[in-house]
C-alpha cells in the first residue's frame, strides 16, 4: 500500500479512511483506537449533525486530550464547513481547542505523516474565518473564528483567551487585572 504521502490524488476523506485502516493505532481523546470517520460523513448530512458534533467532541478532545486521530480530523472538518451548512462556533471551537491541545501533558505531537496538511487546514480556516467573521452574529462563534485566526498567526495565548473565555470571564479577569 502507498504512503499517505504518495497518495495525492487520492481525495482526502478516503485517505482519513486508508490511514485509519493501516494505522490502526490512532487514538482521539479518550487515548483510545478512534475511528472518526462515520462521524464525519454524518455532519455531512443534516439529520445527524447536532449528534455528531456532540459525538465527535467526546471523541476527539476529552478533558483536555487530544490523539492523532482528532489531528487528522481537522482537514476534513475544515472541508465540510467550506461545503457549508456547519455550525460556525463547533468547527472553529473544535479545530482551536484540538490546536491549543497539540503536545500539550501526555498529548502526541502532529505525526509528521499529517503535519502539513493540518497546518494548512489551520490556515484554510483561518482564511475561511476572515470572510465569515462580518456575517458572524452569535459572540461565541465570533471568538471561536478569532480564536482560530489568532491561532494562524501565532498568538497561541490570544486564541486560548479568545476560544476558553466567555466575555464575563474575560471582563471578570480585566477587573481583577
Amino acid at each position: 500500500m502507498a504512503s499517505p504521502k504518495t497518495r495525492n490524488s487520492q481525495s482526502s476523506f478516503s485517505l482519513l479512511l486508508e490511514v485509519q485502516l493501516s494505522a490502526p493505532d490512532l487514538t482521539g481523546g479518550y487515548r483510545m483506537k478512534c475511528a472518526p470517520r462515520p462521524l464525519l460523513a454524518q455532519l455531512e448530512s443534516e439529520q445527524t449533525r447536532e449528534t455528531a458534533w456532540h459525538e465527535l467532541w467526546e471523541e476527539l478532545h476529552h478533558q483536555g486530550d487530544v490523539g492523532e486521530a482528532s489531528y487528522a480530523s481537522v482537514q476534513h472538518l475544515v472541508r465540510i464547513h467550506r461545503k457549508g451548512g456547519l455550525d460556525a462556533w463547533n468547527t472553529y471551537a473544535i479545530v482551536a481547542i484540538i490546536e491549543l491541545a497539540r503536545g500539550k501533558g501526555t498529548n502526541p505531537e502532529v505525526p509528521k505523516w499529517l503535519e502539513e496538511d493540518y497546518l494548512r487546514a489551520i490556515r484554510e480556516l483561518a482564511e475561511i474565518g476572515t470572510a465569515e467573521i462580518s456575517r458572524t452574529e452569535e459572540p461565541d462563534a465570533v471568538r471561536a473564528i478569532l480564536g482560530v485566526i489568532a491561532i494562524a498567526k501565532g498568538l497561541r495565548t490570544h486564541g486560548k483567551f479568545l476560544v476558553g473565555y466567555s466575555e464575563g470571564e474575560m471582563l471578570d479577569f480585566a477587573s481583577r487585572v
